[in-house]
């Protein structure tokens, strides 16, 4: 077999990445007696791509975690996307935009719908560059923060400060965006 003049990568990687994740190389080793070691990815925004912060603090967590796994340790790099709120709805807005379609027309459920439909064209984008990248995450573990059980969690946290008298109603001034009616 001849060698090619130059290396392409894609090829490789794209095999072994799938060869990896298929065999669950990425997940906890589920030793019981090891010592844990977890990092919970600072989820990137579904507001677009990955750019080159994204890719320095992913390769440096992408690093500690396979050193971990060297050591022996019960390792979990769990991956997430963020949903980005007023971010992600200017994103929607503007693609409406260019149809002709205003959000208030459309009416909140229509809304709501083509945001998620957003989420999961702009996720997969994401997640799919983290593979490229070799990011050795837990896929199986993914996670979205307006998943049912993250939007729960956050509920009930909210619900326990506020019975403990750390969240409570006041007169406040705050910095209200006329254009999104949000503060």
């Amino acid at each position: 077999m001849e060698l090619a003049k130059s290396f392409d990568p894609k090829d490789i990687e794209t095999r072994w990445y799938s060869t990896w994740e298929t065999a669950g190389y990425f997940s906890p080793a589920g030793f019981e007696e090891a010592n844990a070691y977890c990092i919970m990815l600072p989820p990137p925004n579904v507001t677009g791509t990955l750019h080159m912060g994204h890719a320095f603090q992913h390769t440096l967590m992408d690093a500690l975690i396979r050193y971990h796994r060297m050591l022996g340790d019960n390792t979990l790099w769990q991956p997430g996307t963020d949903h980005a709120g007023i971010a992600t709805q200017i994103v929607v807005e503007r693609q409406l935009d260019q149809e002709g379609k205003d959000r208030r027309q459309m009416g909140r459920e229509a809304f709501l719908e083509r945001v998620w439909q957003w989420k999961e064209e702009s996720g997969s984008t994401i997640t799919r560059q983290m593979r490229r990248m070799g990011a050795s995450c837990d896929w199986s573990r993914e996670r979205f923060t307006m998943d049912e059980t993250l939007s729960r969690a956050v509920t009930e946290v909210f619900v326990r400060l506020y019975r403990e008298g750390l969240i409570y109603r006041g007169k406040r001034l705050v910095n209200w965006d006329p254009v999104l009616q949000t503060a």
